[in-house]
């Protein structure tokens, strides 16, 4: 199963790198299957055979991940919303998520039905079969709560627009990210631009798990005292993180306690393991194996039910049910091949779950706790009960972080220096929470019972949050602003495995290896230097509504942006801090040495040319000034400027509004002057 598996991610890899490359894939997975086929029935069982059975048998399994992955894409079906001619006025959709609550809107997912286009004449309009994906975000606008559920359908008034790709160096791809999803557009909308049907779809399981879910909400918003207790203890039972503010994620990230905040792996294993220790006096019956593994099977799933069969704990799940079905077939079984079995099934029933941080995570830290944990167990025998117990934590620990933290610099760009520690405390207190937790939950209904259990889970959040933050304040608790391409991330990858043999094989050949490699990162890293680091730079991002410009001198920033900006924390992380990485960014200045500012005229000389930027109507720019741009924000510049500006480059910032920048443009080019525009996409020299 472990060659099945790696056989069939390298199919699914390559399909999503280079979906065209296999023009006749069906007719070549044809031949390849008959051709196997014809293997397994008129040859000689000899070496030859099984080595030849064997290589067709995998090029077979190669190509059914390149072709799962294939009939995954449904941008590739013919009625998909990007191939609708027309304007689309009005769609149906049914809702295929719960409403998740944003600081000014309500975040939908929705699946299309039908659509109505229309050539703006009423008489022409109809309605087609569409399929696809979308986001739906509803204004609040006042309103507390919006009466939408899953499997409810819908009418909307609005034509669905393509998420855009990255509009700054280094930015998140949220395209690309929605795309393993099959989710492709996006729609903004006021509540008065929707209407819930009467008819819905039958109730199916999804519906029940996530009416599950929000019943779990209200029961520990209900008897669990202060809000951020009641946020922390649903993060870590039921897997929702929306109410956690920034400071208690920024204190989990920085302790190295984050993980417990997703229910994951981590969680579904405590559960496993509580099971298994508790049905240990079974063990001398016969048939007793059994019972277990179906046991497991149920509570497993029924804590996958509560939490909404969010995807995370799915995945977590399904690997621990295989981990359990494969436990009554004793010594003849392997932990490798149960795993590849689990990623295998998840991966043919979604194969775009290989791109989910999640998922990679997952396997990587079951799989590092398996093979590592007990050879650095046995490297310390203590006999003290108590040591004992804490040097295991620490092995698990160890492990995990060894076989995650590669991942983990190129998705996070941080190391949390004392893991070790936090999760010694961490890790059972968490424990605690959700055991006692899900106790709440199932003993709610005796309301007295319910509230003292509620009491002492905000006491345990109480405590394990003080020990975050007390970690989070000790010096040095997180290297952060790590920066590390996808290579270096392969090459991190392959010096840390050679270094594992190198200990568990003792031969000198893994030394040289990882010593080649090194060198190799070495080089890769004097090249992002060189090329990125000791560089200069101007960069005016591209973020709707705000105007913000960046003066890069190795290393060094220099940074303008309006106030409201400079205070949103979020989108600076966002759209400007991987920029900021790329170019190993150590200080940010606000205040700019080489600009002034003149009659409301900010005059900046940079790399030995000279700028001008107005922000407000109320200056005075020259008209005989000669500089190389003007740059533009908060439609600062009228059309009767223009006349008589020596300026020949004249640069409009995301401020401006997209009415403002379409008016001028036509002038200004008509004038012989060079139009730029920094609204879509970030402007760079």
């Amino acid at each position: 199963m472990i060659r099945i598996t790696v056989f069939f991610i390298g199919g699914i890899v390559l399909a999503i790198y280079q979906p065209g490359i296999f023009s006749g894939k069906a007719i070549f997975l044809s031949a390849t299957i008959l051709a196997f086929l014809f293997f397994v029935i008129t040859g000689r069982k000899s070496e030859l055979f099984s080595f030849w059975a064997g290589i067709i048998g995998l090029a077979t399994i190669f190509f059914l991940g390149y072709a799962r992955l294939q009939g995954q894409m449904v941008t590739r079906h013919a009625d998909h919303l990007s191939k609708v001619t027309g304007h689309v006025g009005f769609f149906e959709a049914v809702v295929r998520s719960m409403p998740q609550e944003k600081a000014k809107s309500w975040k939908i997912e929705v699946e299309l039905i039908r659509v109505k286009t229309t050539d703006d004449s009423i008489t022409n309009s109809h309605w087609h079969p569409a399929t696809g994906k979308m986001l739906l975000y509803i204004a609040k606008n006042n309103v507390p709560e919006i009466n939408l559920r899953y499997g409810d359908r819908i009418i909307l008034n609005g034509s669905p627009q393509p998420i855009n790709p990255p509009a700054n160096p280094g930015e998140f791809d949220f395209k690309r990210f929605l795309s393993f999803k099959n989710i492709t557009h996006q729609l903004f909308i006021k509540p008065t631009d929707y209407v819930r049907l009467p008819a819905r779809e039958p109730k199916g399981m999804i519906y029940y798990a996530n009416e599950a879910r929000k019943w779990s909400l209200q029961k520990l918003a209900e008897f669990i005292p202060g809000k951020n207790e009641q946020a922390v203890a649903s993060a870590l039972v039921l897997g929702v993180t929306d109410a956690i503010d920034d400071d208690t994620i920024s204190a989990y990230a920085a302790s190295g306690a984050l993980h417990v905040l997703a229910v994951s792996g981590m969680h579904v294993g405590i559960i496993y393991a509580i099971i298994l220790f508790l049905f240990k006096p079974a063990e001398k019956f016969r048939g007793s194996k059994w019972v277990v593994a179906l046991v497991s099977l149920v509570l497993l799933w029924s804590f996958a039910f509560i939490t909404g069969l969010s995807p995370s704990v799915l995945r977590a799940v399904a690997m621990f049910s295989f981990v359990a079905l494969a436990r009554p077939f004793g010594i003849r079984t392997n932990i490798y091949n149960t795993l590849a079995t689990s990623a295998f099934v998840l991966l043919l029933y979604n194969p775009y779950l290989i791109m989910s941080v999640g998922f990679q995570l997952s396997y990587l830290a079951v799989f590092g706790i398996v093979y590592l944990q007990q050879p650095i167990y046995h490297l310390w025998e203590i006999k003290n009960r108590i040591g004992d117990w804490i040097w295991q934590m620490t092995c698990i620990s160890i492990a995990a972080q060894l076989a995650t933290f590669v991942l983990s610099l190129l998705y996070f760009h941080q190391f949390p220096t004392y893991f070790l520690v936090s999760n010694l405390f961490v890790i059972p207190l968490s424990t605690l929470v959700l055991l006692a937790g899900m106790a709440m939950l199932a003993i709610s209904f005796i309301t007295p019972v319910a509230i003292v259990m509620g009491w002492a889970v905000g006491w345990l959040v109480r405590i394990l949050n003080g020990i975050v933050f007390a970690t989070e304040s000790l010096p040095f608790s997180l290297i952060n602003n790590i920066h590390i391409s996808i290579f270096q991330c392969w090459l991190l990858f392959v010096i840390l495995i050679a270094l594992i043999l190198l200990v568990q094989f003792r031969k000198i050949q893994w030394l040289y290896l990882s010593f080649l490699v090194s060198v190799v990162f070495l080089i890769t890293t004097w090249f992002h230097f060189s090329q990125e680091v000791n560089q200069k730079q101007w960069i005016s991002y591209a973020i709707k509504g705000h105007q913000a410009m960046e003066f890069i001198d190795r290393g060094h920033s220099y940074f303008i942006a309006d106030s409201s900006l400079v205070a949103d924390h979020d989108q600076i992380r966002f759209h400007i801090q991987p920029n900021r990485l790329i170019h190993g960014i150590a200080s940010v200045h606000t205040d700019i040495p080489f600009q002034k500012m003149v009659k409301g005229v900010y005059y900046l000389r940079w790399d030995n040319r000279w700028q001008a930027r107005i922000i407000s109507r109320d200056h005075l720019l020259p008209t005989n000034i000669n500089m190389e741009m003007l740059i533009v924000g908060h439609q600062a510049l009228s059309k009767k400027e223009l006349n008589g500006l020596l300026i020949k480059q004249i640069f409009f910032d995301g401020s401006n509004s997209d009415f403002y920048v379409q008016s001028m443009s036509s002038q200004i080019t008509s004038q012989s002057k060079i139009f730029t525009s920094g609204k879509k996409n970030a402007f760079i020299q």
